[in-house]
């Protein structure tokens, strides 16, 4: 096969959540393992962080990568879902894997996927295992992609587990209570290592303590480190001032410019300072560069990232009640003159809490991504507007936008949410109009 017939044997194949949902979640770690053992365990022979949460980890991932690119360290990146190349899920030093590097893969371990048919998940989880090893890299930072406890990527044991936030989010899944979803993410916990805990709730917290007791993990909160004093937006820069425990005032500009970004710089903060705690050489510099070119180095996109001007075009990834109170915040902050909302989600979520959040004065382009789960232009619509949200139903994001853009005017604003995948169609777009 060459690069595409893997691809589409991959995609077509293998059980994909992103495509038809919960029957693509596997609840045990036997394939990942199997795939590992297959491959001589490349997992046991990484020096990995690892991070989960229900917001944040993605941005969380790239700014530590990025960092300690800047530090000098040859670093792995693992995350998902993509939004355009199936290869963004797996970088080093934010370069994709080669795409002769998944076709070799593939072919190599195809007798064993017809035996034991794993998940497209789990193939690419064992994917990038294989590929940080035999590139040899000084440290992968590895983003669960579900949960934690049975996620794909448990396998490992890292020199650090960092925790961004619980909330309501794949609740089939997952649980019905903040507290069993908290379990679930607890899960990456592992015996003496230390674990960063981001934003804890009232819910959350007594989970996480009474994990990490139980496996002696030294346990550390960022909001209790360090505080953000000050923030503004300066030519498409955001400029974040941090009180250190040292009683220092930090300022650092970073590329992702989206308000909810100060709550995942303390919680990267945080990060590296346990990391320096292990001796890992990262300087001020580094962090200041990592965090100034965090989208530069690492290629990460969707995250309130502005792609047209006049009118001014955001996407952003925002898809359950948690992204969709901070897109809400963002929207406070930002200076419009009239706001249209393309919104497109998955079947599986639970959509009226983040209609419930959404802006009733804007105006809606109700539309979907072209994947299984997406929900139906014509469904959404309806709920929305027994939400007291109006607009008209397109059948695909490229009649949306370009709706959106001929009714707007030059000072208005355009933001695309409620779906990853929808924010993919964008990118695709965009990137095919350059």
């Amino acid at each position: 096969m060459d690069y595409q017939q893997t691809l589409d044997y991959l995609f077509s194949k293998l059980p994909m959540f992103s495509r038809i949902g919960a029957a693509a979640y596997k609840k045990d770690l036997d394939n990942t393992l199997a795939l590992c053992n297959a491959l001589g365990d490349p997992h046991l022979q990484l020096r990995t962080i690892h991070v989960a949460g229900t917001n944040g980890k993605g941005s969380v991932s790239h700014m530590l990568a990025a960092i300690l690119q800047a530090a000098g360290y040859k670093t792995g990146l693992y995350t998902s879902p993509h939004l355009y190349d199936f290869r963004e899920r797996i970088k080093i030093d934010g370069q994709l894997i080669e795409e002769q590097a998944v076709v070799d893969f593939v072919a190599n371990l195809q007798p064993l996927l017809e035996t034991i048919e794993p998940s497209f998940f789990e193939v690419t989880v064992a994917m990038a295992f294989d590929h940080f090893a035999k590139q040899q890299v000084d440290i992968a930072v590895i983003e669960t992609g579900l949960g934690g406890r049975l996620d794909s990527t448990n396998v490992i044991t890292p020199l650090l587990s960092v925790i961004t936030n619980i909330d309501w989010d794949h609740m089939q899944l997952l649980g019905d209570s903040l507290e069993k979803i908290a379990a679930e993410k607890a899960g990456i916990i592992k015996k003496e290592v230390p674990v960063v805990i981001g934003e804890p709730t009232n819910a959350s917290l007594p989970v996480f303590l009474q994990k990490a007791q139980i496996e002696r993990a030294p346990l550390s909160i960022a909001t209790q480190k360090r505080e953000v004093t000050h923030y503004e937006w300066k030519e498409d820069r955001f400029l974040v001032t941090v009180a250190t425990p040292e009683h220092l005032s930090l300022s650092y500009e970073l590329e992702l410019t989206g308000l909810y970004q100060t709550k995942n710089l303390l919680t990267v903060l945080e990060s590296i300072a346990q990391l320096q705690n292990l001796n890992w050489s990262i300087s001020n510099e580094a962090i200041a560069k990592g965090l100034r070119y965090t989208r530069t180095m690492t290629g990460l996109g969707g995250r309130w990232q502005k792609i047209a001007e006049n009118p001014t075009v955001i996407i952003d990834v925002a898809h359950n009640e948690a992204g969709m109170r901070q897109l809400q915040q963002q929207l406070l902050q930002t200076n419009y003159n009239k706001l249209h909302i393309i919104l497109g989600v998955v079947k599986d979520k639970s959509i009226d809490p983040m209609l419930a959040l959404l802006p009733k004065e804007a105006l809606y382009y109700f539309t979907k991504s072209q994947i299984e789960r997406a929900l139906p232009e014509q469904t959404l619509q309806q709920q929305a507007h027994a939400a007291g949200l109006t607009g008209n139903c397109y059948a695909a994001i490229t009649q949306a936008l370009a709706a959106a853009q001929q009714n707007a005017m030059a000072n208005d604003l355009i933001v695309v949410c409620g779906s990853i995948f929808l924010a993919a169609e964008v990118n695709l777009r965009e990137a095919s109009g350059r």
